[in-house]
């Protein structure tokens, strides 16, 4: 693929990304409204626009047909966040004293520390021909705090209530 072709495909990929995640926070907002029709017309767009950014990452070739390779890419994604993004974004947040995204910002770090954790041993498993042992997977949808198989009373984290976990 031609360099300038790449970098567009790139950028839409990014855009769409972007916009699907937008437009589901918009439906969960207009969902907490009592608007479920609105949401309703934001997840299916929010679906369209996954539907782009997926077509666009396979013409990319970003998708594999071997899973330890996507496991790799997770975790390497993972890993720069966790050693470059992050840190860098909190002490900018922390040098500019803007605590709501000082408390973002280590949420996410926090985070991206347990996801790289589970992509790993995700990855020692599919190279021996193993799928991922958890039965149930439970993020805090304050912080993004991931732990296996049972939620904690509170989120070490954020100090959420185990009640407001959710469940995968």
């Amino acid at each position: 693929m031609r360099e300038m072709t790449k970098q567009f495909l790139e950028a839409a990929f990014a855009g769409e990304s972007m916009a699907h995640m937008k437009y589901l926070i918009f439906a969960e907002e207009a969902e907490n409204k009592g608007l479920l029709k609105l949401s309703k017309l934001f997840k299916a767009i929010a679906y369209a626009e996954y539907v782009h950014a997926k077509n666009h990452f396979k013409v990319l070739k970003k998708l594999s047909d071997d899973m330890k390779d996507n496991v790799q890419s997770c975790i390497d994604g993972e890993t720069f966040e966790i050693e470059e993004m992050y840190p860098v974004y909190k002490n900018a947040a922390e040098f500019q004293d803007e605590k709501d995204a000082i408390r973002s910002t280590h949420f996410a770090l926090e985070a991206e520390k347990i996801h790289a954790d589970m992509y790993k041993k995700a990855k020692e498993l599919v190279e021996k021909g193993e799928d991922y042992p958890a039965e149930k997977i439970y993020i805090c949808p304050v912080c993004g705090y991931t732990v296996e198989d049972e939620a904690p009373e509170k989120c070490p984290v954020c100090g959420a209530p185990k009640d407001e976990f959710v469940e995968f």
